[in-house]
C-alpha cells in the first residue's frame, strides 16, 4: 500500500500540513501521481472499473487477471516496438547494389511516324 499521502489539501494550509506539504519526500511521491493515475486509467480500460467477482477471493482473482492481462499488453507493445526499431534498423543499413552491376537505361527513341516524339518504345 501507499507509505505517504500524496493528495495536497486545499484551502488555507495549516503550519503542520504546509511543513509536510513541503518536504522533498512529498514533493517525489506528488511526481509519481501522474503514472498512478495512469496505471488505474489503464486498468479500468481492462474491466476492472467494476469488479464482478463476489466475495475477497473473487476480488482477487479479477485483480490479479486485470494485472495480468495490462502486462501481457505491455510485454506486446514493447516487443512490437523492438520489431519496428529493428526493422528499421535493417533498412537504414541496406547498401543497394553497385550501379555498375545494374542494367543500362535502354536510349529513347521515338516510333516511327511520330513527328512530336510522344510516342517512345
Amino acid at each position: 500500500m501507499l507509505d505517504l499521502n500524496t493528495l495536497p489539501r486545499k484551502g488555507y494550509l495549516s503550519k503542520a500540513s504546509r511543513v509536510r506539504q513541503q518536504a522533498s519526500e512529498f514533493k517525489a511521491a506528488r511526481k509519481q501521481n501522474p503514472a498512478v493515475e495512469s496505471a488505474i486509467k489503464n486498468l479500468e480500460q481492462r474491466g476492472l472499473d467494476r469488479v464482478l467477482g463476489r466475495g475477497v477471493d473473487g476480488f482477487e482473482r479479477v485483480v490479479v487477471l486485470s494485472v495480468l492481462v495490462a502486462n501481457l499488453r505491455r510485454l506486446g507493445l514493447l516487443q512490437h516496438q523492438e520489431r519496428e526499431r529493428l526493422r528499421r534498423r535493417k533498412r537504414r543499413d541496406y547498401a543497394p547494389p553497385d550501379a555498375s552491376a545494374l542494367p543500362a537505361a535502354r536510349p529513347f527513341k521515338p516510333l516511327a511516324g511520330s513527328e512530336q516524339g510522344w510516342l517512345c518504345r
